[in-house]
C-alpha cells in the first residue's frame, strides 16, 4: 500500500521534514504550473498518510483542512496579513495544514513524547516564550508585538489544552516550517497587521498558535462530523433500491 511507513512516527516525521524542505524550495523556483505539480504531490501524501488512520482521526484531518483553509482565505487573501509568492493561495497549503496536524499527532506517539510528556511540553513553552521575548527586542529585524500576543495564547493552550503533547509537536514543526518558508520566499508576513497596526515578525513568533487553534477545532468538532457522515451514509444506503 502507498501508506506503508507513513503510520510510523519515526519514519513519517523525518520524511515530512525532508518533503517540506524540498517542496518549499522547489516552489520558490517556478511558476504556477510547477506549484500545481507540487500541490498534487502534497495531496497524494496527505491521502496516503490518512489510509492507516481510523475514522475519527480522518475526521480530525478533514476539520483541520477545512478550518485552516477558511482562515487562509480570510487572513491572506482577504485581509492581507501575509502573502504567498505568486499572490494566490497555493493548492498545497490546505494539504499542508493536514500534514502539520499529522506531524503533531505522530510526534505525540513517539516514545520520547509518551515517556516524557511534561518535558516535551516544557520545552515547547520555553521555546515559544524565548522566541516571543526575542521578537520584542528587535533583534530579528522587527518588533514582533503581534507574535508576542499570539505566544501568550499558545502557552495557554500548552498549559491547559486538551492535547498538550500534540500541540507541542505542532509548535516544533511549525517553527521549522515558518522559518524555512519565509526564508526561501514561499510566503512573507507584512510588517503591520492590517486594521490593528501591530508590528508583525516575518515569521511572527506566535504563528503556531493559529495551527494549534485548528487542532483544537479538530478535536472538538470531529466527532460531530463523523456522526454526520455516518448518518448521511445510512440514509443513502436506505434510499438505494433493495436496501
Amino acid at each position: 500500500m502507498v501508506s506503508i511507513g507513513l503510520e510510523r512516527p519515526h519514519f513519517f516525521i523525518p520524511f515530512l521534514v525532508v518533503l517540506t524542505s524540498l517542496g518549499l524550495w522547489l516552489d520558490s523556483l517556478g511558476g504556477l504550473g510547477w506549484q500545481i505539480t507540487l500541490s498534487v504531490v502534497a495531496w497524494v501524501v496527505l491521502i496516503a498518510a490518512c489510509v492507516s488512520l481510523g475514522p475519527l482521526d480522518r475526521s480530525r484531518v478533514f476539520v483541520v483542512v477545512v478550518v485552516a483553509t477558511t482562515a487562509e482565505l480570510i487572513f491572506s487573501t482577504l485581509l492581507g496579513v501575509y502573502d504567498y509568492r505568486l499572490g494566490n493561495l497555493p493548492l498545497f497549503v490546505p494539504a499542508g495544514h493536514g500534514l502539520v496536524y499529522l506531524a503533531g499527532y505522530r510526534f505525540s506517539q513517539t516514545r520520547v513524547a509518551r515517556v516524557h510528556p511534561r518535558l516535551i511540553v516544557g520545552l515547547a513553552i520555553a521555546g515559544a516564550l524565548g522566541w516571543g521575548i526575542l521578537g520584542l527586542t528587535n533583534v530579528l529585524g522587527r518588533v514582533d508585538v503581534a507574535g508576542a500576543i499570539a505566544v501568550a495564547f499558545l502557552v495557554l493552550f500548552l498549559i491547559i489544552g486538551r492535547a498538550p503533547v500534540l500541540y507541542a509537536g505542532v509548535f516544533f514543526f511549525v517553527a521549522f516550517l515558518e522559518i524555512w518558508g519565509t526564508w526561501v520566499g514561499t510566503w512573507q508576513w507584512h510588517e503591520y497587521v492590517p486594521g490593528l497596526g501591530l508590528m508583525n515578525g516575518n515569521p511572527p513568533s506566535g504563528a503556531a498558535a493559529g495551527y494549534v487553534l485548528f487542532d483544537i477545532c479538530a478535536l472538538a468538532f470531529a466527532p460531530a462530523v463523523l456522526a454526520g457522515w455516518r448518518w448521511m451514509a445510512s440514509r443513502l444506503r436506505g434510499a438505494l433500491p433493495g436496501a
